[in-house]
């Protein structure tokens, strides 16, 4: 196809549907003169999920107008970016992202032969690189590196000097890889606008910069490999696809942060357009809604009938689920006839495979205390959440205690009382209105005539003579499950623990404080999806 288009044919191609583009008069110069060289990166932590089809599908336009695209699996960045993956998982997610990133591209039809994988190892620990860091090192303000991974690396208040590494190496990334552009999110802009200020400073050339639209998650916000509930992976089963559709964000006539909404526009209608095809979407609404059915032939319509209460949430929805899972099902055959994938899969997430057999054994019908004698003493047993205290007051009867009123994320959205016996060590102004983390699956206890539905976990120094509460990285959600690396998690309506068995007391002997001031279970890190766990000042202590 590419052949047949005009340099500026190309171009319309190349930049349809993005948010944004910087150096597009240099894009459109290069084209007149030969084909654009392109990359996108992408970090191999999280599971893939449906997102990645809003950068699949520019790829394939990417192709379609005879651009070279590298997809670089970014094995070092994951690791820097607050170690979301621990280097003994590194090598097996890299090549799990590369077998299913094909995998998806073959499912739509775009011809892997043209693109070129590149793992960044295989260069980002060579001498030469190493130097040109060491050098861009030696230009670049703390500020700017900072202010460029704002967005990108997740922000902590003891923030990791890896992170500060991360928009250099990714700036690098472009010279290394001989590139014209840089294709990614809006959400990489600062680092984008990093790499065009500070190249020229190494004697390097300034890259244009091709920017897609973020696409909100189910829940409304952005979709998150870490939130199970703003995504949709790619192998999961058609009944979870229509589960997690049917409880996503999509209010009646509501445009804005509409997940479904924007997975039409950003990956529906530009597949269905591919080649030169005239897309086409189709709605059946319900019976009690008219029955009658409407095919859309561009997204404008869609989006003007959503937003005039013409098309229900309910049948948007409908259409939706049978599009995805249309799109999943060639991907989801490849895993289950692949043995190799299916093995790869278990070494990349290893603590998926522990959830997995922890629901199996329940459909067997086992009893609980067959059950509690196969688990681990370890965190996948404790259910450790996000919390914010809304309020506390001195206990009535006992001037050492706090009595506090704590939002732990629960789906019924009523408060926990918690008694926690932290008067002597915290200032009660101190304990109003904050983030902390708490343990929701302990049995019920009545401290001093009040009862406590959960315990807030609490950092001591060596000595004994100062505690802290455990911060959360800042924006963590209420509710959230703090993660282990390696652990599965307790379910929500999973196992009570029962103080008798003394079974957190024996998991918590190996809670830490390391000297970064980071929470650690066996030096493996707390963490939610914006990073690690934090106390404010304490290096090294225990956690209680």
């Amino acid at each position: 196809m590419s052949v047949n288009l005009k340099p500026e044919q190309k171009y319309e191609l190349i930049t349809r549907n993005l948010q944004e583009v910087l150096g597009g008069e240099e894009i459109l110069k290069i084209l007149k003169e030969r084909d654009l060289k392109l990359y996108w990166g992408t970090a191999p932590t999280g599971k893939p999920h449906i997102g990645y089809y809003v950068p699949m599908s520019k790829i394939a336009d990417f192709l379609a107008a005879g651009v070279e695209v590298t997809i670089l699996l970014a094995d070092i960045h994951a690791f820097l970016d607050n170690m979301k993956a621990p280097l003994d998982l590194v090598k097996f997610r890299t090549k799990y992202y590369e077998v299913l990133i094909k995998t998806l591209l073959e499912s739509i039809g775009v011809p892997i032969d043209k693109l070129k994988f590149i793992i960044g190892s295989s260069y980002q620990l060579t001498e030469k690189y190493n130097m040109d860091n060491y050098r861009l090192c030696a230009t670049v303000t703390e500020h700017d590196a900072k202010k460029a991974g704002a967005e990108v690396v997740k922000q902590v208040e003891s923030a990791l000097l890896s992170g500060l590494l991360y928009p250099g190496l990714q700036a690098l990334d472009e010279e290394y890889l001989g590139v014209d552009a840089q294709f990614g999110g809006v959400d990489q802009r600062k680092i984008f606008v990093f790499a065009e200020k500070y190249l020229p400073h190494l004697g390097f050339k300034k890259r244009a910069h091709l920017m897609n639209p973020m696409v909100p998650g189910l829940a409304g916000s952005k979709m998150s490999s870490s939130d199970p509930d703003s995504k949709i992976d790619l192998l999961d089963d058609a009944a979870t696809v229509s589960r997690k559709l049917k409880k996503s964000f999509c209010e009646e006539g509501n445009i804005k942060d509409n997940g479904v909404l924007s997975f039409v526009k950003s990956v529906l209608f530009p597949l269905r357009s591919h080649n030169g095809n005239t897309p086409s979407f189709v709605i059946k609404c319900d019976e009690k809604h008219g029955g009658n059915v409407t095919e859309y032939t561009n997204y404008q319509s869609l989006e003007d009938d959503f937003r005039d209460k013409k098309v229900h949430p309910g049948d948007l929805k409908a259409a939706v689920t049978e599009a995805i899972n249309n799109l999943l099902e060639p991907i989801r055959k490849k895993w289950e006839n692949d043995l190799e994938f299916q093995k790869l899969t278990d070494q990349a997430y290893p603590e998926l495979k522990k959830i997995v057999k922890k629901k199996e054994s329940k459909k067997h019908n086992q009893t609980p205390s067959a059950n509690n004698l196969e688990k681990p003493i370890d965190v996948s047993r404790l259910d450790i959440r996000v919390a914010k205290i809304i309020k506390a007051e001195i206990h009535q009867n006992n001037p050492n205690s706090y009595v506090s009123t704590v939002d732990v994320g629960d789906a019924s959205g009523i408060p926990r009382t918690v008694v926690s016996g932290l008067a002597s060590y915290i200032p009660l102004e101190q304990m109003q209105d904050r983030y902390v983390l708490a343990v929701c699956n302990l049995k019920s206890g009545k401290f001093q005539g009040i009862e406590s539905r959960a315990m807030l976990l609490a950092a001591s120094s060596l000595d004994g003579n100062t505690i802290e509460l455990l911060d959360p990285p800042a924006e963590s959600e209420i509710g959230e499950a703090i993660v282990f690396e390696g652990y599965g998690s307790a379910e929500r309506d999973g196992e009570i623990l029962n103080p008798k068995t003394k079974i957190f007391e024996k998991i918590a002997e190996n809670f830490k404080i390391n000297k970064e001031g980071v929470a650690t279970f066996k030096d493996t890190l707390f963490k939610t999806s914006k990073g690690v766990v934090t106390v404010k000042t304490l290096k090294e202590g225990t956690i209680r």
